[in-house]
C-alpha cells in the first residue's frame, strides 16, 4: 500500500557526524503524527530547499518493542523522477514485493530527479532521508545496509566512503567509485555484484574498486556474473542468501583506547 503523508513539517537538522557539507539545516520535511500501517509509504522531504519523494517499507509485524536493521537504497538513472512509487518497483523493491517475509528490516528509498546523480546534494537527501525514517520508526543504528544499482551503485561507493561510520555493510551493484576513497571503504563489508557482459557500465569498474578496497585491507566478496548484462540486480535482490547477510551484518562498537594514561 503507498500512502502518501503530509501532516507535520519538522526541520531536519546536521546528520550525526556525517551531514551536509558545511553542517546546519538542510531542509524541512513532511511526517506522519502516529505508526499506522505496515508496506510501503511514501513521505515527503525538503533538502536545500528542493522537495523529494522518499519511499519507506514498514515490514509486516512491525512493532516498537525492538530496534529493526535498515536499508538504504539508492535506485537507477531509470528510475530517477518525482512520483515517489517507480524506484520501488526496480531492484529492491521489486524483491520486496514478490517476497516480504525475506523482509524483516525497515527500507528507506529516496528518488532523485530525472538528470540527477547520487552525488552532492543527493547524498544529504540518502542521510537525511534515514533521519526522517529514524523519526517514525525504531531502527538500529548498527545495523544500516547501503546498497545500490547502476547509477545508485555509484552512488553507494560514494556515500559508503563518505560516512562508512553511518553504515554496518555495502551492497554495490554494477557501478564504481573512487579508488581514493579505498581507506575509509575498507572500514566495512562489502559485497559487489557485476555482470561481466554490462554493455553500459564496465565491469572494470566494480574490479578496480574491489582491487583498491583489498589492496587496503578491506573485506570484499565479489560476485561477478558470467554472461549477464548490466541488470545485475536482480540476481543479486532475488538470493534470499545476499538478504541474509545484509540483514546479519552489525556495526561493531569503536575499540576503546587501551594507550598508557599521560603524565
Amino acid at each position: 500500500m503507498i500512502r502518501r503523508v503530509a501532516i507535520l513539517l519538522l526541520a531536519v537538522t546536521s546528520l550525526a557526524g556525517c551531514g551536509p557539507r558545511g553542517g546546519g539545516s538542510i531542509g524541512r520535511e513532511h511526517t506522519m503524527s502516529a505508526r499506522s500501517t505496515t508496506g510501503f509509504e511514501t513521505h515527503r522531504i525538503e533538502v536545500a530547499g528542493r522537495e523529494y519523494p522518499v519511499a519507506v517499507w514498514v515490514p509486516p509485524g512491525y512493532d516498537d518493542r525492538h530496534a529493526w536493521p535498515a536499508i538504504l537504497f539508492l535506485h537507477g538513472k531509470g528510475e530517477c523522477g518525482d512520483d515517489g512509487v517507480f524506484h520501488t518497483t526496480v531492484g529492491l523493491g521489486r524483491h520486496i514485493r514478490a517476497h516480504p517475509e525475506w523482509f524483516p528490516a525497515i527500507v528507506v528509498m529516496p528518488q532523485i530527479p530525472v538528470g540527477s546523480r547520487w552525488e552532492g546534494p543527493a547524498l544529504d537527501l540518502a542521510l537525511a532521508s534515514l533521519e526522517l525514517a529514524a523519526r517514525e520508526v525504531r531502527i538500529d543504528p548498527r545495523r544500516v545496509v547501503l546498497t545500490g544499482l547502476s547509477l545508485g551503485g555509484f552512488g553507494t561507493w560514494k556515500l559508503g566512503g563518505r560516512c562508512p561510520q553511518r553504515f554496518c555493510a555495502l551492497v554495490p551493484i554494477c557501478g564504481g567509485g573512487d579508488p581514493g576513497d579505498a581507506d575509509r571503504l575498507a572500514t566495512l563489508p562489502i559485497w559487489c555484484f557485476h555482470g561481466d557482459a554490462d554493455p553500459v557500465i564496465p565491469v572494470e569498474r566494480s574490479r578496480e574498486m574491489v582491487a583498491a578496497v583489498r589492496a587496503a585491507g578491506g573485506n570484499v566478496r565479489y560476485t561477478e556474473l558470467p554472461g549477464v548484462g548490466h541488470n545485475a540486480w536482480d540476481a543479486a535482490y532475488g538470493d534470499a542468501e545476499v538478504i541474509r547477510w545484509m540483514l546479519a551484518q552489525r556495526r561493531q562498537p569503536a575499540t576503546p583506547d587501551r594507550s598508557p594514561t599521560q603524565p
